[in-house]
């Protein structure tokens, strides 16, 4: 086995597999819809709920705020958990609202407890949190979802069972920029789909053979 450092696995999944532009959006406002809208589903169900409110509204904040919860819930539907999730993007954009979807004011006005204040809002857990830190308000951290937890098993490291667990043990090495953790996310989730789905055929992928350092 070939010891391989983090940035030396984004390095590998990069140069293989070539720019994701994760999170595929036209603006941070549709980034923060499908955030939400990929929780408890598939993508292709979050993409349908996704168009349908950037149909309506063009994801302009207070055009998704003006529309009724029932008007709402409606748009959401294919996404699944479309109660909760209207709720969700009404709590969440009502507060960027509130701060004036200033992103860049709001990042430095909580600074180390942004993440703390998301947490505080209906629909935001762990991994939305995180997806939000690193699209919405450009900090590089990592998201330790499904795919990241197979992958890191699969390279050698233990205690990657859930999200918080992997959270704790798992953080991005201090060399990454924005741009290079947002595509580390993406690249993951790419290789995921290719290697790690059901059983998976990691060992005909090309991390084959490495695992990462402690």
């Amino acid at each position: 086995m070939q010891d391989i450092t983090q940035y030396e696995l984004f390095t590998l999944l990069l140069d293989e597999m070539g720019e994701t532009g994760w999170w595929p959006a036209d603006s941070k406002i549709e980034i923060v819809i499908g955030a939400i809208m990929i929780q408890n589903t598939n993508a292709a169900n979050a993409k349908r709920a996704v168009i349908n409110i950037g149909e309506v509204t063009q994801f302009d904040a207070q055009a998704i705020l003006n529309l009724s919860l029932e008007e709402l819930e409606d748009l959401v539907r294919p996404a699944g958990f479309f109660k909760n999730k209207s709720k969700a993007v009404h709590s969440v954009l009502s507060w960027l609202t509130e701060h004036g979807n200033d992103f860049e004011m709001i990042a430095d006005k909580y600074d180390v407890n942004l993440r703390r204040e998301l947490l505080k809002l209906h629909g935001v857990g762990d991994e939305t949190a995180d997806v939000l830190l690193l699209y919405i308000f450009d900090q590089p951290v990592f998201v330790s979802d499904k795919y990241a937890q197979k992958l890191y098993t699969e390279l050698g490291v233990t205690g990657m069972d859930n999200y918080k667990a992997m959270r704790k043990r798992v953080a991005l090495d201090t060399q990454f920029t924005t741009w290079e953790a947002q595509e580390f996310h993406g690249l993951i989730d790419e290789f995921g789909k290719l290697y790690l789905r059901g059983k998976g055929n990691f060992e005909s992928s090309f991390l084959a053979g490495y695992q990462l350092k402690e």
